[in-house]
């Protein structure tokens, strides 16, 4: 493995630690980081999407699966799984408390790093399948009447 895996690595630990600070060594100042829900910039906007998924989900864990074997960008598979016990906030704005639902989420990632620290991150996963753990599902949306 490289050194572009061995900060992919530790950032992993970071996060099942839940140890924002550490979290965001990883990263450079000005990074990017993008997922299903928005895209956050700088290290402000990434630790309050950290915190926000550990305070939703105390227990939120990564377990890295697959990693394609490059260097720059980094490219993991991995699934997420945690308790939704926590307020978590919604795409509408609402924040939607605790249900006590486990939840399982494939993911694939890659990280861009530049200087020793990533520059870009890009998270894909299913927010349906998100949801739909949470007790959400598909309704179909009116039209507004002119």
């Amino acid at each position: 493995m490289s050194v572009f895996w061995d900060l992919k690595h530790e950032l992993c630990e970071a996060i099942n630690d839940h140890d924002v600070r550490r979290v965001l060594e990883f990263y450079s100042p000005d990074a990017v980081y993008v997922a299903p829900a928005g895209v956050a910039e700088g290290h402000e906007q990434i630790a309050w999407l950290y915190e926000h998924f550990f305070k939703g989900f105390p227990d939120y864990h990564l377990t890295a699966w697959y990693e394609v074997e490059c260097d720059n960008p980094t490219v993991t598979e991995w699934t997420v799984t945690g308790t939704h016990t926590g307020p978590f906030l919604l795409p509408d704005g609402r924040e939607l408390e605790g249900t006590g639902r486990p939840i399982t989420l494939r993911a694939t990632c890659l990280s861009y790093v530049e200087n020793g620290k990533i520059k870009t991150h890009r998270e894909y996963f299913d927010q349906l399948e998100l949801y739909t753990q949470l007790g959400f599902g598909l309704t179909e949306l009116t039209t507004a009447s002119a």
